[in-house]
């Protein structure tokens, strides 16, 4: 047995089934792109990681086994499977009792424990007896080491405060400190005399530098997400998610784990394009994000603005309008989620299309707090995915619609982002609702959105607002469909 475990045969075998995972993450990335194969793509994903986790066991397996200072293969396998079965139960208990409204919170915390892991990793492989001490390999080693941490480091604090935000336990406006900017400029040049200190010295005073960069870091960090705005929180879940699949690279680089380089960088690469994607959806560079966004719980410019008198109406109004429409448009918002009103809406969806009525959705893509949330809750609840369009497809139709129910949408739906150029989000795209014949909004109040900024649609002539709990009126809407 130990021959086997320590056999050339092995090592390949494990290599090779890196590689295939890595080969099904990428196709589990590629199946994520659409609805429709987004379901293989988590078996993909799943089964990668399978495949991973029981190669990993070979590979401590191979390594008790050759190394005669470490400790017999059994008790390593059974504290490797103890930490798993305690980790799988804690996921498994989280995955079925989360709420969807509570999905990107969690995925937040999710992201602080990899910047955690990462700093780990980067101690212990700091204090390795084994590891590279001259020299150009002890300068690879120590830059790896050093980047992992502060990479990690800023993950950490960064996504525990994008959690504390997303879950409320944070107010959503921006922490504004004196010369906030200047001080994330001195952090990242002081941690790069650090970085020099640190490979440079091959004493036991290198640990020094290491830990006050690991200090400056999680003070960085936290800032650079306490200091952007709830507008553009959406945008900072797909930018921490990138932060996360950097800092599992650099820990692969630690490990020489080939198979966390790959799905690190995997990781990496989509979070930081789909950050720009959605930079790019709300009209704002990926810098002007991270150097303070906008939203402060709605104290910003508009809020005092004069717009007029709102019109409101009801449920057995809103029911005719929609039985007697030719066309029309949902475009649901974060307020849809936190009521669960996705599985009415799908019926009052089926009622209408059974009635000859064209339905079909329109979805922004900052729509609710993480990439792809409504689009998640519609699937969830059924609604087909061809009647489900983004912003670009569904504007221009927006004049032929005679119906457009804005089911707990604010922000993506504000007509002042094309027509008030001192408004915060003056020039993000938005779902042009206001250009078809009738508009209904469903709230629970005149409340500002999620950016803190007031939403003129609102008291537009062809507006009218249904307020209350967004699935107990459309069950209302649904009953009087008949």
């Amino acid at each position: 047995m130990t021959d086997f475990l320590s056999s050339d045969t092995l090592s390949g075998l494990v290599q090779g089934a890196y590689i295939v995972a890595g080969v099904l993450f990428i196709l589990a990335l590629a199946g994520l792109s659409k609805h429709e194969t987004a379901k293989r793509g988590n078996v993909f994903g799943m089964t990668g990681m399978a495949l991973a986790l029981v190669a990993t066991l070979v590979l401590a397996a191979r390594n008790a086994a050759i190394l005669p200072d470490q400790r017999p293969f059994a008790i390593t396998l059974t504290l490797i499977v103890v930490a798993m079965l305690i980790g799988g139960s804690i996921g498994a208990w989280r995955a079925r009792t989360v709420e969807m409204t509570q999905m990107p919170e969690l995925v937040a915390m999710l992201h602080s424990f990899v910047g955690l892991a990462a700093v780990l990793v980067g101690y212990n492989s700091y204090f390795e007896p084994g590891a590279a001490d001259e020299g150009s390999l002890a300068a690879i080693h120590s830059a790896e080491v050093f980047l992992g941490v502060f990479i990690g480091a800023v993950t950490f604090t960064g996504s525990i405060v994008a959690y504390l935000k997303l879950s409320a336990r944070m107010k959503s406006s921006p922490l504004v400190l004196p010369a906030r900017h200047l001080l994330n400029l001195l952090i990242l040049i002081v941690s790069a005399g650090l970085m020099v200190w640190f490979m440079a010295d091959h004493s036991d005073n290198a640990i020094i530098p290491l830990l006050i960069m690991t200090a400056l870091a999680l003070f960085l960090g936290f800032h650079l997400v306490a200091a952007i705005g709830g507008g553009d929180m959406p945008v900072v879940v797909s930018m921490l998610n990138s932060y996360s699949g950097w800092a599992a690279a650099a820990a692969g680089f630690m490990l020489s784990n080939d198979l966390l380089i790959i799905t690190g960088s995997l990781v990496g690469a989509s979070g930081a394009i789909l950050s720009y994607i959605m930079c790019r959806a709300m009209n704002r560079s990926f810098i002007s994000v991270i150097l303070g966004g906008f939203g402060s719980d709605g104290a910003v410019t508009g809020e005092v603005k004069d717009y007029g008198e709102h019109r409101e109406t009801n449920a057995e109004e809103v029911a005719e309008l929609l039985a007697n429409a030719r066309k029309v448009v949902i475009t649901p918002g974060y307020g849809m989620a936190v009521a669960q009103a996705q599985y009415p809406v799908a019926e009052m969806t089926s009622k209408l299309r059974a009635r000859g009525v064209d339905v079909r959705f329109g979805i922004h893509p900052v729509a609710g707090r993480l990439p792809g949330h409504m689009n998640v809750l519609l699937a969830e609840a059924k609604v087909p995915y061809d009647i489900v369009l983004e912003m670009d497809e569904i504007n221009p139709d927006f004049p032929d619609t005679d119906v457009v129910l804005v089911i707990g949408a604010n922000d993506t739906v504000n007509p002042a982002a094309n027509e008030d150029p001192s408004s915060p989000i003056a020039g993000m795209p938005v779902l042009e609702v206001w250009n078809a014949h009738d508009v209904i909004v469903f709230k629970r109040s005149m409340a500002t959105g999620y950016a803190g900024v007031q939403n003129p649609l609102f008291f537009r002539e062809n507006s009218r607002m249904l307020f209350g709990d967004a699935k107990e009126r459309v069950d209302d809407i649904v009953r009087a469909l008949g």
